[in-house]
């Protein structure tokens, strides 16, 4: 193939990352011609509600996904955080790159850390996922809904309208943008659970042989399974909108530890399950854990936490 053709969203982050594809492919294929198609998803246009009042994380994938069905463009740069578990026909999720930092992290211009922040505090997120583990851990912070690229989040925070805020320590260490906030922690993974995928980026393509080929060269083996267990345990779970929903595998040369975490956004019921298995069991491992939070109410947690977290606006289904 003489020109490929890159699908990617156009803010900053998401520039970013397909510029580091961009880049390891040119190493493995010089002689390739690579350019970008530059996409605005629906995610990037709504503004004013959470993701998972207007469809989810399939918002920042589905204009893209349109444009490859197109045949406009022969390969897609995703987080894979958000992607979604289904791919539609005639694409197919090729490749996951190497993991980097799945942890979340806490942001301040006042405070070193969540233990530092005063009652009732304001900490701004969107994740129902963050929701529910901060109020969990604090009760007494007020949670205010946080939407907008990366710099439109870090200004709101400046200018007051937050006393903190937590988004991915990944996208704020790729943009160079830690020093700019006077206090960041990253948040132990032990005390908020990443959701799938996190770190990793997910590189979809049109299902044809030499893409995949030339996809493949991306691919790392072992965040490749980390993220298979992870997106298993997801889709064994996760109803029609985005849900509390907390799972991390981590791969070892011998074992697999997997843990997950369901409940309700107001953090006051949780159910938690750990998996340790030899690696030679990794193939189903997130079905099985799926199975036995199953067993345990998480579906019936969930339907209950969707209620509640939309107890006051619809949940649009796309």
């Amino acid at each position: 193939m003489k020109r490929l053709i890159i699908a990617t969203r156009g803010s900053q982050l998401a520039l970013w990352q397909a510029e580091h594809v961009k880049s390891e492919l040119e190493k493995a294929f010089p002689e390739m011609e690579i350019e970008f198609k530059i996409v605005t998803s629906t995610g990037d246009k709504i503004l004013d509600k959470p993701l998972a009042l207007i469809g989810g994380k399939g918002l920042f994938t589905k204009e893209i996904e349109d444009v490859m069905l197109a045949g406009e463009a022969h390969l897609a740069v995703h987080s894979l955080k958000d992607v979604p578990t289904q791919m539609p026909k005639g694409l197919k999720l090729a490749a996951i790159t190497k993991r980097d930092d799945i942890r979340d992290c806490f942001l301040s211009h006042k405070y070193r850390n969540i233990d530092e922040l005063p009652e009732g505090a304001v900490v701004g997120t969107t994740s129902l996922r963050r929701q529910m583990q901060l109020r969990s851990l604090r009760p007494d912070l007020k949670i205010k809904n946080l939407r907008g690229n990366v710099n439109t989040r870090l200004r709101k925070l400046s200018e007051g309208e937050y006393d903190a805020i937590i988004l991915a320590y990944v996208g704020m260490k790729r943009l160079g943008l830690l020093e700019e906030v006077p206090y960041h922690d990253p948040i132990d993974d032990n005390v908020m659970i990443p959701p799938s995928g996190q770190a990793s980026l997910g590189i979809e393509i049109v299902d044809d042989e030499e893409v995949a080929k030339i996809a493949s060269v991306l691919n790392d083996e072992e965040s490749a399974l980390a993220a298979k267990i992870e997106r298993d345990f997801v889709a064994e779970l996760e109803g029609s909108c985005q849900v509390p929903i907390a799972v991390n595998a981590k791969v070892g040369t011998e074992r697999v530890l997997v843990r997950a975490m369901v409940g309700l956004p107001d953090g006051t019921e949780i159910l938690k399950e750990v998996i340790d298995a030899p690696l030679s069991e990794a193939t189903g491992l997130g079905v099985r854990l799926a199975e036995i939070m199953i067993e345990a109410g998480a579906k019936e947690l969930l339907e209950r936490a969707e209620a509640m977290a939309f107890k006051d606006e619809r949940c649009e289904r796309f």
